[in-house]
């Protein structure tokens, strides 16, 4: 029987990597065996998993980064994720991230909201410190079009459940007759998040960019609150 080339096995991991042969099922080594493999000392070679994920990423576009080292080969591999631009398999392959927090992405892009920075999507994301740290190398923040970014606000006002003295003190964005519809429409059901708002309130763009940050959205039914007569 020929002898098989040294290279066989790196060439077997990559063909299944691309999903052009099926994986083998694993079958457990003997010591002695075990002793002899390469990756028995450190683990997996890190040139190899390299090779393995940059495979993944061009062939598999559903292919999710499981940890925080993917997602510095990733990075290395010059793979960035558009904040302002990427698609639902965009996100999903960043490690840790929920369906929930995908579909309030794409929503606020599709309604033309756009992130300035890391403080914005951690913000909007709740994510923890931990979490974004591990997403940092990935992400590419592009301004597009002429307007700039609007700077936070230190706190943040409940939509579902401050008065309208608040709303008109507080988020003087909001002209009266938004602030009336608001009111009208958590009353009828609260809102969900900021995408929420903006279908519901009909906002443009550049006001929803300024509420990053400055807002939050509690659950549950608020008191009737009538805007203040003129």
């Amino acid at each position: 029987m020929a002898r098989g080339h040294w290279l066989d096995p790196f060439a077997r991991r990559l063909l299944e990597a691309a999903g052009q042969l099926p994986p083998r099922p694993a079958v457990p080594a003997s010591p002695a065996v075990a002793a002899l493999s390469p990756e028995a000392p450190g683990g997996p070679d890190p040139e190899i998993e390299r090779d393995l994920l940059e495979l993944r990423l061009r062939q598999q576009p559903q292919h999710r980064l499981r940890s925080a080292d993917e997602a510095q080969h990733a990075a290395a591999l010059g793979w960035r994720l558009d904040v302002n631009r990427a698609s639902t398999d965009d996100w999903l392959r960043l490690p840790g991230i929920q369906p929930g927090q995908v579909d309030l992405l794409l929503r606020l892009q599709q309604g033309g909201v756009q992130l300035s920075g890391l403080d914005d999507l951690q913000r909007l994301l709740e994510l923890p410190t931990a979490q974004l740290a591990q997403w940092e190398p990935l992400l590419l923040f592009r301004w597009y079009g002429d307007g700039l970014p609007a700077s936070p606000a230190p706190s943040r006002l409940d939509l579902n459940r401050s008065s309208a003295a608040q709303l008109e003190q507080q988020l003087p964005q909001l002209n009266a007759e938004r602030r009336a519809r608001l009111l009208r429409e958590r009353q009828r059901q609260p809102f969900q998040d900021l995408a929420d708002l903006q279908q519901r309130l009909q906002l443009p763009p550049a006001l929803v960019e300024q509420l990053i940050g400055r807002v939050r959205f509690s659950q549950g039914q608020a008191g009737p609150q009538l805007p203040r007569s003129a």
